[in-house]
């Protein structure tokens, strides 16, 4: 049984490594200039400035659970359970949202020079780097615990820590960000369509950028971590 713990790390490995150079691909694609490379890079760096003020948050409340799950009858074992499951479904939500938000301005510049063909395949492996990251941290997170654990009748219970270190990270990624977006949404929607008379999603209405943010981080790392959640 513990020998077999191996396989699920291995593929778990194996599947970082191909959402890699999918992302490597992805990013050899032109990414265009002038204001599509602008809008883009604010885009991109909303969205990472944002799920590095929400992770440091994260990490506190996940300190004081781990705390607590430590000092109870669940045990250290849990714990770090709990521990390992933050951080796979962490790591799943915050490495699809940063492949993402380089995939999208490559897909419209893709769409505008290369036809709708080109535009479907880097957006299709733009999403696929998400899907790969959250099955192989899975089957990694999983595989590390049975082979730590799974030998003993009377540890094997911490995996269940596991699940609820997912389901915590799932709840502010998920949460927080379709809050934020909602926000922004109906922000942008008010001051610039109500009050200065700019038509909807037009960047000259920074509250457009921060829609579009909020889209990536709810959308793309909020679902990433709910899916791990589910996973």
């Amino acid at each position: 049984m513990i020998s077999s713990a191996f396989l699920p790390i291995g593929l778990g490995l194996f599947g970082l490594f191909v959402a890699v150079l999918v992302f490597l691909n992805i990013k050899s694609a032109p990414a265009g200039e002038g204001k599509i490379k602008e809008i883009s890079d604010a885009i991109h760096l909303g969205a990472m400035v944002f799920m590095n003020s929400e992770y440091k948050r994260l990490a506190i409340f996940c300190v004081v659970c781990i705390t607590a799950i430590w000092m109870s009858e669940l045990g250290k074992n849990t714990a770090l359970a709990f521990l390992l499951g933050a951080i796979c479904s962490g790591s799943a939500g915050y490495w699809g949202m940063y492949t993402a938000t380089h995939a999208n301005v490559r897909t419209a510049v893709a769409a505008n020079t290369k036809g709708a063909a080109t535009a479907l395949n880097i957006a299709f492996f733009g999403g696929s780097i998400m899907g790969l990251t959250v099955a192989s941290m899975g089957l990694f997170g999983i595989g590390i615990l049975y082979y730590f654990f799974a030998g003993d009748p009377h540890t094997l219970h911490a995996i269940e820590g596991f699940a609820m270190g997912a389901s915590s990270v799932a709840l502010f990624s998920r949460v927080g960000g379709g809050i934020f977006t909602k926000s922004a949404d109906v922000g942008a929607d008010l001051v610039g369509k109500v009050e200065a008379g700019i038509p909807e999603d037009d960047p000259r209405n920074p509250g457009v950028i921060a829609d579009n943010v909020g889209d990536n981080v709810g959308d793309v790392a909020g679902m990433g971590s709910d899916i791990f959640e589910s996973y």
